[in-house]
């Protein structure tokens, strides 16, 4: 047996061990009442995604390698006081799978589009990670349409294949992804091995979750489209070209153990023309499933202070 081969089997069989003994402590993916949907774009790709609430819109826009359900901790809270669309991005969950080439611009046209067919308006968009890049770059294309946007710890970074992820402490597992491409075997413990990699307190990744996006992943053509945005990473740092073009109110939030190194958010702060950004403490870079408590209090409390500004004389 190959090196390579040996320790993915060997990490395999660790990793599902260790998935199995921890428990749920995060809400059961499907306890609040969505209203599914598919929205189908010019191009004739689909975007899936999960409606709930009333009021303003909100969309949420979830990481890498994620689905909608990645902000079950997040959603039920929020759709108290908006309509949230949860998304499955493109080339994630249960959005299409298309031959195309995954890259930020592919992405950021896709979800524009989403919100131009549905014609909403005076939009709060709120992402994390991949998403947290989608909802500064998707602003400066239809300005007129957002009203606020909420970036959390926006995926900018990164030295080789798949970006900043690989920084974690299980990010090498995705060099496979050099190696096999997209015939990269992906198992549920590997899986839960590179998510735990993104956490502060990994006991806090739900078994319910990795379980859900892993078939996801079992779906035909993800594996092409996942190794397609894992080669696009570099697309995600040539994004920061645009954020000086960002008009209207911006929130910056980081994770103290986020990936992203200090003069990264520093920079990132200066192109945005922010006073400064602020810090979720003790919790790695899947904030919305470590820490949801907190993404739902920054979104509102940002919200309120957006809104006093805007209305003051």
């Amino acid at each position: 047996m190959r090196p390579a081969a040996f320790l993915y089997a060997l990490l395999f069989a660790t990793s599902v061990c260790a998935t199995e003994e921890r428990s749920s402590n995060v809400p059961a993916i499907h306890s609040h009442a969505w209203s599914p949907g598919e929205q189908r774009l010019g191009n004739g790709s689909t975007i899936y995604y999960q409606r709930s609430g009333s009021g303003r819109p909100l969309i949420l826009m979830h990481t890498l390698r994620t689905q909608a359900e990645y902000f079950a901790g997040v959603a039920p809270r929020l759709a108290n006081y908006y309509t949230v669309y949860a998304l499955d991005l493109p080339g994630h969950g249960r959005s299409s799978f298309d031959r195309v080439n995954y890259d930020e611009p592919y992405l950021r046209a896709e979800v524009r589009d989403f919100i131009e067919l549905n014609d909403l308006r005076d939009v709060t968009l709120v992402g994390e990670s991949l998403g947290g890049v989608l909802a500064l770059t998707v602003a400066t294309e239809i300005p007129g349409r957002i009203a606020r946007i909420v970036s959390i710890n926006p995926y900018d970074y990164g030295e080789k294949l798949a970006g900043g992820i690989r920084r974690s402490r299980n990010g090498w597992i995705l060099g496979l992804f050099t190696l096999f491409r997209s015939h990269t075997i992906e198992t549920q413990g590997a899986l839960a091995a590179v998510l735990r990699g993104g956490f502060h307190d990994p006991t806090r990744l739900s078994p319910d979750f990795v379980r859900l996006v892993h078939q996801s992943g079992r779906r035909a053509g993800f594996r092409r489209a996942e190794y397609s945005l894992y080669k696009s990473w570099y697309s995600w740092i040539e994004a920061r070209d645009l954020y000086w073009k960002i008009v209207g109110p911006v929130e910056l939030l980081y994770t103290s153990f986020d990936w992203s190194r200090p003069e990264e958010r520093e920079d990132n702060r200066r192109l945005l023309r922010l006073e400064a950004f602020f810090t979720i403490e003790n919790t790695g870079h899947f904030a919305s499933l470590e820490n949801p408590e907190a993404v739902v209090r920054a979104v509102l409390n940002f919200d309120s202070a957006a809104a006093r500004r805007s209305s003051a004389p």
